[in-house]
């Protein structure tokens, strides 16, 4: 292989490495931003998946696989790149230790060998660098290797503290759905229904921040319709419009604003994932379409707003 040839192989190495760096770095540090490759990775998976959701299967393994696949080609673009930095020095640029003949070491192989082992900070010593430039980038690809170990454990422990929160927003709504609330808020005596409306804009609010702070979440299908948040919003849509004929004031208020809560959460739905352009109701059953919910959930169509 010419020099040069090598050099611009090296150098591709080094383009793959930082370009995932950057698919990291956006997916799991920038504010409300998820990386190029990421996203299309989850969008492939959650596809992937749709037919079984179709056919009646719960899918509910779709986000963790979703994740998964995230972190999969991310270690395999990380040992890619490392391998073509290496592959053009092998084996003149590393010593060898005695077991391993150098006439029959070298070429891309090797390189993939030497990469794993490095990403993977396994350490076996049998190949190690010896140019100085070698000397400092095997030990920076180790330390990116623990780095996306260490960032892989952490998005997945703050992934599921919000579909907690979720969760709870979609069983309290189902609850409510289920009591009949309505009949609370058209109490002109009761000074529950304020409260209970205001506690369920800062839980929507609280889902809007998840979503657009972990949007992977969107990918995470449950099994169950009242723990499923596309199924259970119709409750909320109700009883905002509830709530706006309400004979007390406070009540309107608190409806208005719950029903802000959902424009916005709907809004964020469809910039990020589905792209309808169409009103907060609209958005919100295509949401549930989506996640192959059952709409039994929603109320009537002169309750849409």
């Amino acid at each position: 292989m010419a020099e040069w040839v090598g050099w611009l192989v090296t150098t591709a190495g080094a383009v793959v490495t930082v370009l995932t760096l950057r698919d990291i770095f956006r997916t799991l540090w920038y504010p409300s931003g998820q990386g190029w490759l990421s996203s299309r990775v989850m969008r492939l998976v959650w596809r992937l998946g749709r037919r079984g959701r179709r056919a009646g299967a719960s899918g509910v393994l779709t986000g963790p696989l979703a994740l998964a696949g995230v972190i999969l080609t991310w270690l395999l673009l990380l040992v890619f790149g490392g391998a073509l930095l290496y592959a053009p020095h092998m084996p003149e640029g590393f010593a060898l230790s005695s077991s391993l003949d150098r006439g029959e070491r070298g070429g891309l192989l090797d390189a993939v060998y030497v990469s794993i082992v490095t990403v993977a900070t396994l350490g076996f010593g049998d190949v190690l660098p010896t140019a100085p430039w070698l000397r400092i980038a095997v030990p920076l690809q180790a330390l990116l290797g623990f780095a996306l170990l260490t960032a892989a454990v952490t998005w997945v422990l703050q992934v599921y503290p919000a579909l907690i929160r979720r969760r709870s927003l979609a069983a309290r709504l189902s609850l409510l759905g289920r009591s009949h609330a309505t009949g609370l808020i058209d109490d002109p005596d009761s000074t529950l229904a304020a409260p209970l409306l205001d506690g369920l804009a800062a839980q929507v609010a609280q889902a809007r921040v998840d979503i657009t702070e972990y949007a992977e979440t969107y990918y995470f299908r449950e099994g169950s319709a009242e723990a499923a948040l596309p199924a259970q919003l119709g409750v909320a849509v109700d009883l905002v419009a509830a709530g706006r004929r309400a004979p007390r004031q406070d009540v309107r208020i608190a409806a208005d604003v719950l029903g802000t809560a959902l424009d916005d959460f709907a809004r964020v739905i469809d910039d990020q994932f589905l792209g309808t352009g169409g009103p907060a109701l609209e958005v919100l059953q295509r949401y549930a379409e989506d996640q192959h919910h059952d709409q039994r959930h929603w109320g009537p169509p002169d309750r849409q707003r």
